[in-house]
């Protein structure tokens, strides 16, 4: 779908897990085997799993043609890319690390970034991600300068408080959080959510480079 948007040089520019909806509600019920083992005998542990994985994208209000210089703020808070929140502009690529969350999301079940402070985002970013680069952080708006200190993210200094700080120190790097939840496509999946999860917008996958990449192509999809 974002490769279709984007070809019609359209930004949807609100991409998450709510404006992605499944085209058919049929499913199958299968034993869920990861529950306990004390699980009730009139095997009510099961899980749903969809008979079709085709999807369609909803909720075009926010949807936008590309244009330069478009500075103002889009993307719904956890689903927001680093550029947005910096105020350097934005494009096609906000869709892309929007994309990305929503995949770590599906992959974890919790969403990535928890936040609702733009510091915090950040510093969530800096612990899931690595340091921003120096570029970006230095071509900050005004808005976002609050947020830099002599060259770097103002964290833990510039925190709201000590639960805040916390929430950070808890998250684990991209490749754990993917490792603890898939198994023998884990490097492929991590491969793509990097390329996807790309600070610099200009670096990032666009969405077709990401339909090509091995994750989506290779032989176990097809078993």
């Amino acid at each position: 779908m974002a490769i279709v948007m984007h070809d019609l040089r359209l930004i949807h520019t609100d991409l998450k897990p709510e404006n992605i909806l499944l085209t058919s509600p049929e499913y199958v019920k299968v034993p869920d085997y990861k529950v306990s083992s004390r699980s009730p005998k009139d095997g009510s542990y099961y899980k749903r799993i969809p008979k079709s994985s085709a999807i369609k994208v909803i909720d075009f209000g926010s949807t936008t043609y590309d244009r330069q210089n478009q500075t103002y703020v889009v993307s719904t808070r956890h689903y927001r890319a680093p550029e947005v929140i910096l105020g350097l502009g934005w494009s096609y690529p906000c869709d892309i690390w929007s994309v990305g969350c929503i995949l770590v999301e599906l992959c974890s079940g919790e969403a990535l970034f928890q936040t609702h402070e733009n510091l915090e985002h950040l510093a969530m970013m800096e612990k899931v991600l690595g340091p921003l680069p120096q570029h970006m952080l230095k071509r900050v708006d005004r808005q976002a300068e609050k947020y830099v200190r002599r060259g770097r993210l103002d964290w833990p200094e510039g925190a709201t408080s000590r639960d805040s700080i916390k929430a950070v120190l808890k998250l684990a790097r991209l490749q754990n959080i993917i490792m603890q939840h898939v198994d023998h496509s884990a490097g492929d999946l991590i491969n793509l959510l990097q390329g996807l999860l790309r600070y610099d917008p200009s670096e990032r996958l666009t969405a077709r480079e990401a339909l090509r990449h091995p994750f989506f192509t290779r032989d176990h999809l097809r078993r």
